[in-house]
């Protein structure tokens, strides 16, 4: 819409020559937002097969390259080759497929450079590898950035806390809220889901569920209540996270917390009162009902379910509970 077309609706009598030069302002003000803020720029997963035939590529490079034998410092060659790609491709270009597989195969080579598995400078190199992937999200914008620099964090807490994982399995819990927490946050400036903040909130709650999810179910595994008890309560926390999900919109949410939910309702119709044939493949037909039932009627659930909560303070932070179909 520019200012010819307005004028000429003026002279048609359809709006009037004082709403032409509101109008007018109201579009160069949106422009003047979108020119400032020009990091909000929303950048496509894929836009055509031609992105995944030059991310096999990059992968066919850094695969190769990778079986090269040599010392540690020469890993200082593909590293700068693999930025000085991803200048041209994600800086110049804004690919961000191909950006996802340079930014992985960039931090493979970053740990060769430093040699990770040396124990003694683990920390450090955690260190290096976290700022490396924080310096790309700061050049490059890929929201797929996140996850490692959240995996990094993580990572360097462990160690620093010298906490054994697998005998305190509930700071996966804390560890998958605090995720939780970060995705809410980039969800919560862009409600509309448009802009590189949504995507980058979509790739923290992938790696969110599973840690709230594992800490969970590996708590309620390990209790000594009686069967089925268990089982109820996986299936209980299934449908409250399913609930959680639904609200803030994500079904990203709900990949993790599947296979736990099936192998509770395995388990539960095992028992003697629920003993049928092929009984595991019938669960797995359920679930895949599941999926494509609420994958096709997602936003009419979600309406349904909460429609009456728009008002809620929290309910300004989550996406309006619309019915798009």
């Amino acid at each position: 819409m520019n200012r010819n077309r307005l004028e000429a609706a003026a002279k048609q009598g359809i709006i009037s020559r004082e709403q032409v030069e509101a109008l007018l302002n109201f579009l160069d003000s949106e422009k003047s937002v979108s020119d400032d803020d020009h990091s909000e720029d929303h950048m496509k997963f894929v836009r055509g097969f031609g992105d995944v035939f030059i991310t096999l590529g990059i992968v066919f490079v850094a695969v190769a390259s990778a079986q090269i034998n040599m010392i540690s410092l020469l890993n200082i060659i593909p590293l700068v080759l693999l930025i000085a790609t991803t200048e041209w491709l994600v800086r110049g270009r804004r690919l961000v497929l191909p950006g996802i597989a340079l930014l992985i195969s960039s931090l493979y080579f970053a740990s060769q450079l430093i040699e990770l598995s040396m124990a003694d400078y683990g920390l450090l190199n955690l260190l290096f590898l976290t700022a490396l992937a924080g310096l790309f999200y700061w050049r490059y914008k890929i929201p797929f950035t996140l996850l490692p620099i959240a995996l990094g964090c993580i990572a360097m807490i462990s160690v620093i806390i010298e906490i054994d994982l697998f005998h305190a399995q509930y700071v996966f819990i804390i560890y998958g809220l605090s995720v939780f927490a970060a995705a809410m946050w980039f969800d919560a400036r862009d409600i509309n889901r448009k802009t590189r903040f949504s995507d980058a909130a979509f790739w923290l709650h992938l790696l969110a569920a599973p840690l709230v999810v594992h800490g969970v179910m590996v708590t309620l595994l390990a209790s000594t209540g009686p069967l089925p008890f268990k089982e109820v309560l996986i299936i209980a926390f299934f449908i409250a996270f399913f609930l959680v999900a639904l609200y803030v919109d994500r079904r990203a949410l709900l990949v993790s917390s599947l296979s736990y939910a099936i192998y509770a309702v395995i388990a539960l119709s095992k028992s003697n009162a629920f003993a049928i044939e092929n009984l595991t493949l019938l669960i797995f037909a359920a679930f895949g009902a599941f999926i494509i039932f609420f994958g096709t009627y997602w936003y009419k659930i979600r309406s349904f379910v909460y429609a009456k909560t728009a008002g809620f303070v929290l309910s300004r932070y989550v996406p309006p509970f619309i019915d798009h179909s």
